[in-house]
């Protein structure tokens, strides 16, 4: 039976974890470790943590002596992990009990993808069921793909073998940090995506993803984008150079408007629906 490393990037979310260790602690699959690393948080997370966990050996707490950051935290927890698989659960967010089994049954019935990929849904901040995240979709993976506008998010579980072919996430990221993770892994090879919520997400004032960070995750989005297409070798877009040297966000952006276009959309919905996964 393969194991999977959960891997959780803690910073202040303390009050929230206990959701997320339930969740794990009632999964129908059981082989697996949880790799926690704590940022240096400035509330009682430890604290918290350590409680929750300290009769369970599946469970691994480890601290960062000084704030690093996410992009640092999340690459630590990779490199700590012994799984075969790996996938990032945040602190404040949970798994459904049956998350782990139905991804890892994809990985067993196709060994040519190296992710799997699934619906999420939104949660109010008691984690009650609000809405799915209808904008998660397959997709048609090729060199021109940046997952922009969104169509991979969480629940991503991937293979750890493909991860280490990858320079690995970019520790000095603060946002963007899944994206970065996203683009590598997808480089390596394919991702299946399962239609069904798999993974529920914490909606709060205090989500980095919902805060005043967004226009900061924007720009590190495109600093990701162009990291990838420097990586790919593309020098050309729709007959547009790719900049030599990331300037602003806009730049990068207007390269992939295309990819908004309904004639654009036809198509690739087209090339998803024949290729088999």
């Amino acid at each position: 039976m393969n194991k999977i490393s959960i891997l959780v990037a803690n910073y202040n979310n303390g009050r929230y974890f206990k959701d997320c260790y339930d969740s794990l602690i009632s999964q129908s699959y059981d082989n697996w470790e949880v790799i926690v690393v704590d940022d240096c948080s400035t509330d009682d997370s430890v604290k918290i943590v350590k409680e929750l966990i300290k009769n369970d050996t599946r469970f691994k707490l480890y601290e960062n002596e000084v704030n690093k950051g996410c992009g640092y935290t999340k690459a630590k927890c990779a490199e700590l992990a012994t799984g075969d698989f790996l996938a990032y659960l945040d602190p404040d967010d949970a798994l459904f009990d049956y998350s782990i089994e139905c991804c890892l049954e994809k990985f067993q019935k196709n060994n040519k993808i190296v992710a799997v990929y699934s619906q999420l849904m939104f949660c109010d901040e008691n984690l009650n069921h609000k809405t799915i995240f209808n904008k998660i979709k397959q997709i048609h993976n090729n060199q021109f793909f940046f997952n922009c506008p969104i169509q991979i998010s969480a629940f991503f579980v991937f293979k750890r073998e493909a991860y280490l072919k990858t320079e690995g996430i970019d520790p000095n990221l603060r946002t963007a940090v899944d994206q970065d993770l996203y683009l590598k892994i997808l480089e390596i090879g394919d991702a299946k995506f399962i239609e069904e919520p798999l993974y529920r997400y914490r909606l709060h004032s205090q989500g980095i993803s919902q805060s005043a960070s967004k226009g900061k995750a924007k720009e590190s989005f495109a600093k990701v984008i162009h990291q990838a297409m420097k990586r790919r070798r593309i020098e050309k877009i729709q007959n547009k150079n790719v900049p030599e040297h990331y300037t602003n966000a806009d730049d990068i952006y207007n390269l992939l408007s295309y990819q908004t276009k309904i004639p654009y959309r036809l198509i690739s919905k087209i090339k998803t629906a024949f290729t088999t996964i």
